[in-house]
């Protein structure tokens, strides 16, 4: 029917010439005793793949590029003057256009054998220089943080489309069916700008949304039975749940929700005995905690979760996001020192931490690591020591499989305003993530209200010059 949400039994096939990725069959869903179906659970892919999974570390409410990867000279020359009028108009959230220029808060360093340039903010990730590949020519459509956050995670301002973890897990699966494919750690303070939409299923079915994990003790809940409840009563009792719903829905196709809920209790019931191994981290030496800086209590946080992000993709989880910045987050607005500064701090080890454990564990060479935020910040002050968003031309940082060791890619203009040389759009972005992952984007698609839908919609262009 026309307009019609296709059903869990009938959705959309990764289209290709002949070597596309299948989908697997309802039937086969109950066949395997509810484990996630995935277009590409058997490996298939269009093309070999460079990446196997992903690890995105999301600096929520906009990192400002020219404080930490994009230096320019020409701000520190101008400082206290107007931008010149010869770059002509350009949209802000806030009335910042003919405030003062602002230079760099802090001194840029060059580092390792390729010269990166990098803040002093990011020691540890400028020692790690030589891993990097900084594109420092991204450029979105929205000056707003939820509508960017959702262009960023969905490829779309607007909410309720799938994330991009989501469509990941939609086409590849997990490599192991007790964990979920797409995990996301918020960050314990909460207040991401546009909420868990970010990371929702949009119109695929619902089990490809990320499964969250919490601060804490139990990051994954109702992970243990009832007590009293044995293992065979359990198994019983969720073997009569599943044959009464296979029931209820042979006549309601349609049921996405009621097809996901079936398969949660069944990944639910096989999680737990993988998940809790999986976040027990008494089981890593003293050495690799110091690593991501546990041993100390302003990287304690960020770096559990780095080193959790290490341990789940080691177990078979395709995509797993993580997030840093509370309601504000790296939103400095009033003050780029007083905000980039903790945020900085408490980051810098954990990331570097993550780059080296996954190298030595030769885990780097399969595993994509995404390092970015919504947006960037304008050169002109804010209130005299902050900065307004920029959506204009930021720099978003990968390294790892298949992308370019010790590379910087494309350029913003002279003041850090516009992306200039190479410019690469959040869409272009997330095709060359798909093309690492050994997906066309163009064949990644599910039909949805009479529209072959995909991520990058009608735009998208993979950045070959990233590509190693």
């Amino acid at each position: 029917m026309a307009g019609s949400r296709n059903s869990f039994s009938r959705r959309g096939f990764l289209q290709s010439a002949g070597a596309g990725l299948t989908g697997v069959a309802l039937a086969q869903l109950f066949a395997t005793g509810g484990a996630m179906a995935a277009a590409g659970s058997a490996g298939v892919t269009h093309f070999p793949a460079k990446a196997n999974r992903v690890i995105w570390l999301f600096m929520h409410g906009g990192p400002s590029h020219l404080d930490l990867f994009d230096p320019k000279p020409e701000l520190k020359k101008l400082a206290g003057k107007p931008i010149p009028p010869s770059v002509g108009k350009f949209e802000t959230r806030r009335d910042v256009a003919r405030n003062p220029l602002m230079p760099a808060v802090k001194p840029f360093k060059r580092c390792g054998q390729s010269g990166i340039e990098i803040s002093e903010y990011l020691p540890e990730m400028g020692s790690l220089a030589d891993e990097l590949c900084v594109i420092r020519s991204c450029h979105g459509d929205s000056v707003n943080h939820p509508q960017s956050v959702y262009q960023m995670n969905t490829g779309s301002t607007l909410m309720g489309k799938p994330s991009m973890g989501s469509w990941v897990s939609y086409g590849l699966g997990s490599e192991n069916e007790n964990m979920p494919a797409f995990v996301v750690m918020p960050d314990p303070g909460g207040g991401l700008k546009g909420g868990p939409p970010a990371w929702g299923s949009g119109f695929l079915p619902a089990s490809f949304q990320g499964t969250t994990l919490r601060p804490g003790a139990s990051p994954i809940l109702n992970l243990s039975p009832s007590s009293g409840m044995s293992a065979d009563r359990q198994r019983h009792t969720l073997d009569l749940v599943r044959q009464l719903n296979e029931s209820h829905c042979a006549t309601r196709e349609d049921d996405a929700q009621l097809l996901a809920r079936l398969q949660s209790y069944e990944l639910a019931y096989r999680m737990q005995s993988a998940a809790p191994e999986v976040v027990d981290l008494g089981q890593e030496s003293e050495a690799t905690k110091a690593m991501y800086g546990i041993d100390r209590p302003r990287t304690r946080e960020f770096g559990t979760r780095c080193l959790l992000a290490r341990r789940m993709i080691e177990r078979g989880v395709r995509f797993v996001q993580l997030y840093s910045g509370n309601s504000n987050g790296w939103d400095a607005h009033d003050d780029i020192r007083g905000n980039h500064g903790p945020h900085c701090a408490a980051t810098d080890l954990p990331v570097a931490g993550l780059l080296r454990d996954l190298k030595s564990r030769g885990l780097l060479e399969d595993t994509l690591v995404i390092w970015g935020g919504e947006f960037g910040r304008m050169p002109m002050s804010e209130k005299g020591r902050g900065r307004d968003h920029n959506p204009w031309g930021y720099t978003t940082v990968l390294a790892g499989a298949g992308v370019k060791a010790g590379h910087v890619h494309g350029a913003t203009d002279a003041f850090g305003l516009r992306a200039e040389q190479n410019p690469v759009h959040v869409s272009d972005l997330h095709a060359t993530i798909l093309h690492l992952l050994g997906i066309d984007h163009e064949k990644l698609i599910y039909r949805f209200d009479g529209l072959d839908q995909r991520l990058t919609g009608v735009r998208g262009e993979v950045a070959r010059g990233i590509l190693a």
